[in-house]
């Protein structure tokens, strides 16, 4: 099996020189009122840390209540509220949410259009995890993807936002060469944070991470050496939505949401249609689903690799058609064609 850094030479030489992130490949606008759409998010409520508590003095239950989070005015309500709950035989004080996407992606720009709430002890979050995270409860681990611990899986924070400190969000990594209280992190202050929608976003590529607000960025992470300790981002994430709340709590508090306009994940598209046009091959329908079509002009080899570059599929074809991927998993591949006297042909193709 190649190693996830010979992986990514491979899909290096695919890449354009600049990338350009310019395909929505998943998306929720929140323009149904009501629940949320489960068939796109999940809601991860099981206690850690021996069913006790949230890690970092995490004070809150998250709970799967329309209260907790809720479609409205075409904006997703994630709401800190409090109130005492009582689940898996504990009693807290507040309750809030904490989603978790149903789909995990490598590559691409995250754009978040976002207000945040307020209150002193108030921690939201937009953020990503490793998709082979253990963690129980989370969507991934119950789907039987969980096989790493944190934080060897890698976490991405796009935006978090301290109570405290109103209107200053800040962006960080965590990986094995630093996590918990780690140096990888750059923030900026934004005006009206909590009274305003402003788009939050990640651009990650290969080779690095960049955080912006607005367009404005204010961190770049890009590791002088790349291994498993400083890069473990070459494998799927998946994006996380939350509102913690601390114990520093402000007495008064009551309630407070985090209103998300939309959520969008874009990744890049490897030709143009023109170019597809004259090249005659490459996948049709990119993403795809149960099937992936490839357009051939003659008999042609097809290959699949997956994301740690392990060959999943070898068959000669002798003309266009189908691959049966229904048993693949969600997440991003490499498409390899080869025909006679053609040097070779590679795209990236994402399965929903």
């Amino acid at each position: 099996m190649r190693s996830i850094f010979a992986f990514a030479l491979l899909i290096s030489t695919t890449s354009l020189q600049a990338q350009v992130f310019d395909t929505l490949v998943w998306a929720d606008e929140f323009n149904v009122d009501g629940s949320l759409d489960t068939s796109k998010w999940w809601h991860q409520t099981i206690l850690p840390n021996n069913g006790q508590s949230w890690w970092n003095g995490e004070i809150q239950h998250y709970t799967d209540r329309d209260t907790n989070a809720y479609v409205s005015g075409g904006s997703l309500h994630l709401t800190a509220l409090r109130e005492t709950y009582t689940d898996q035989n504990v009693t807290k004080d507040y309750t809030s949410a904490r989603l978790n996407s149903k789909f995990a992606f490598t590559f691409g720009r995250v754009e978040v259009r976002a207000k945040l709430p307020t209150g002193v002890g108030t921690w939201p979050a937009i953020w990503m995890l490793g998709q082979n995270i253990t963690e129980i409860g989370a969507y991934w681990q119950v789907q039987g993807y969980g096989t790493t611990g944190w934080p060897a899986c890698g976490e991405i924070d796009i935006m978090e936002h301290w109570g405290h400190n109103q209107n200053y969000v800040s962006s960080a990594m965590h990986t094995p060469s630093s996590f918990g209280g780690t140096v990888n992190v750059g923030g900026q202050y934004v005006s009206g944070a909590s009274t305003s929608y402003h788009v939050y976003a990640l651009e990650w590529s290969e080779t690095k991470m960049v955080f912006s607000v607005d367009s404005v960025v204010h961190y770049t992470y890009e590791p002088s050496t790349y291994t498993a300790s400083t890069w473990p981002f070459y494998d799927p994430q998946y994006l996380l939505l939350n509102i913690a709340i601390q114990s520093s709590i402000d007495s008064s508090f009551t309630s407070s949401a985090m209103e998300v306009d939309y959520v969008r994940v874009y990744q890049q598209s490897n030709l143009s249609m023109e170019e597809q046009a004259r090249s005659g091959i490459g996948a049709v329908g990119n993403p795809f689903e149960d099937q992936l079509f490839v357009r051939l002009t003659g008999p042609s080899t097809i290959n699949l690799y997956d994301i740690t570059g392990k060959q999943i599929y070898s068959q000669l074809h002798d003309g266009s058609g189908y691959i049966d991927t229904e048993a693949y998993a969600s997440g991003l591949y490499v498409l390899e064609i080869l025909q006679p006297g053609f040097k070779g042909y590679r795209e990236k193709v994402m399965k929903r």
